[in-house]
């Protein structure tokens, strides 16, 4: 019998984790508890009068204790008897008589321990005794598991599903019982009996006084802590995941930066022939992944969270964190996906809001904005063209050179006459052509007369040549102005 007992605890730690030392002291605590439940021992109260309302309270400091053998596993409960001189309980006292026969040394309030064999206990003892087992075992799971799993909160843990019904599924996780909630469970999943999966730990809690851990599929960082296992790099911290958005059982898009500039970002999450990501994406049932490289750069930020649409423009509103994105009109499609699942997912994973644009509606929206203002700006010009227009010829004096030379031909009129202006002193530069021709046949008609005086004549045609130069000058200088 012995060795069944140690046999059962045995397997009764390898079943719960619990250790063998705790189940014994759990077992010596309910043989206690069955020994006070079989012999009915109560508080002896010697002062009635001040205290009736706990005459029928159980004594907790009794000194009752039992002990089991490490080794063969034998059974032992101990009582103190105390000596007295009339005995009121015969269970936890005895006469000094009695005390005398048994040893000549005994006095009156003296105590002597009496060993009791389990084996005598009755069925409600024995029932006592296993409610307070199956109680302290309960303590003694909830204490590891809370103990255990505390610390693993955040963490990823491998579990067998047990069962599933409507709104949660059963896991088994290192001898603790862990449930999955409906809204943490992937659409892709089918929670097969007795399937293998990870899962990622969200919290301890209790149900029916019972310890429970709760469980994720969906949460994002399921999707994290898979690929620090699966890629070396980011669970050395050379490779890290900065931002993660996800839609569960349908798109993740992860964003990651490299803290050695000689190793991508990128590669190292995809793997050689894309054999890491493809793992993650098996351990998703097909969830498609996006990964991308992370940049402080907002705009180069935005326009890769984007992926896989080609972005052209990125225009940045800081105080209200937004940014509009301008992409080919073959792209508005992609960018936005379906049901505007990759818009939504660049901004969770940014931390912007996106508004997409395609280039017509960008164009459209442009000619809207400032057309109008246009418009009113033309309008206003002409109109402020026009009243100098009155203004000027109300004004304009046809004598009045310096107020031409300031503002030019401004109206038809002014033109008209300023084109007679300009043919007018064509025609004086014309006469004056003309009056230099007459000059010369007439000093040839009086060339022997310029012979016969040389001086005089040399001195007159210097004279002439230096008024031709002036007139020629003066002509220049009016058809310039």
């Amino acid at each position: 019998m012995n060795r069944e007992f140690i046999e059962a605890l045995n397997l009764l730690k390898k079943e719960r984790g619990i250790d063998t030392e705790t189940l014994l002291e759990a077992i010596e605590e309910a043989l206690v508890a069955a020994y006070r439940r079989e012999f009915v021992i109560r508080i002896k109260d010697r002062d009635r009068g001040e205290r009736q309302e706990d005459e029928f309270e159980e004594e907790r400091d009794d000194g009752i204790t039992a002990h089991i053998d490490r080794e063969t596993g034998e059974m032992r409960v101990y009582q103190p008897i105390t000596v007295v001189e009339e005995v009121e309980d015969p269970n936890s006292e005895i006469s000094l008589e009695e005390a005398l026969a048994l040893s000549d040394e005994l006095e009156l309030g003296d105590q002597l321990v009496r060993e009791v064999d389990p084996a005598d206990f009755g069925r409600l003892a024995a029932q006592t005794a296993k409610s307070v087992i199956n109680q302290r075992l309960s303590q003694a799971e909830k204490e590891r598991i809370h103990e255990e799993f505390s610390d693993r909160v955040g963490g990823l843990a491998t579990g067998v599903v047990q069962r599933k019904d409507r709104s949660e599924v059963t896991v088994d996780i290192d001898r603790a019982e862990a449930v999955l909630p409906y809204s943490q469970q992937s659409k892709l999943d089918n929670y097969r009996f007795n399937q293998r999966m990870r899962f990622f730990i969200l919290k301890v809690d209790e149900r029916r006084n019972r310890p429970i851990v709760i469980v994720s599929r969906s949460h994002p960082d399921l999707v994290r802590r898979i690929f620090e296992q699966e890629a070396p790099e980011i669970g050395s911290g050379v490779v890290e995941i900065v931002s993660i958005a996800r839609e569960a059982g349908s798109r993740t898009k992860m964003a990651v930066i490299s803290n050695d500039p000689n190793v991508d970002p990128v590669g190292a999450c995809v793997g050689q022939r894309g054999m890491r990501v493809q793992a993650v994406i098996d351990e998703l049932n097909g969830e498609k992944i996006d990964i991308i490289a992370w940049d402080p750069d907002v705009q180069t930020y935005v326009s890769n969270a984007l992926s896989p649409a080609k972005v052209i423009r990125v225009i940045l509103e800081e105080e209200e964190k937004s940014a509009r994105v301008i992409v080919a009109d073959h792209q508005l499609s992609l960018a936005i996906g379906k049901e505007g699942q990759n818009a939504r997912l660049a901004a969770k994973l940014t931390g912007w809001k996106i508004d997409i644009k395609s280039e017509s509606q960008y164009r459209e929206m442009i000619e809207a904005t400032w057309l109008p203002g246009f418009d009113e700006a033309v309008a206003a010009d002409e109109a402020e063209r026009y009243d100098l227009e009155e203004g000027f010829e109300e004004d304009f004096d046809p004598a009045d050179e310096t107020l031409l030379e300031a503002t030019g031909p401004v109206g038809e009129r002014e033109a008209i006459d300023f084109f007679d202006n300009l043919e007018q002193a064509l025609d004086d530069i014309a006469d004056d052509e003309s009056t230099v021709e007459e000059v010369e046949d007439f000093a040839d008609e009086d060339e022997a007369e310029i012979y016969e005086d040389e001086a005089e004549t040399d001195d007159e045609a210097e004279a002439e040549t230096d008024d031709e130069e002036l007139a020629e000058e003066e002509v220049v200088e009016e058809l310039e102005n």
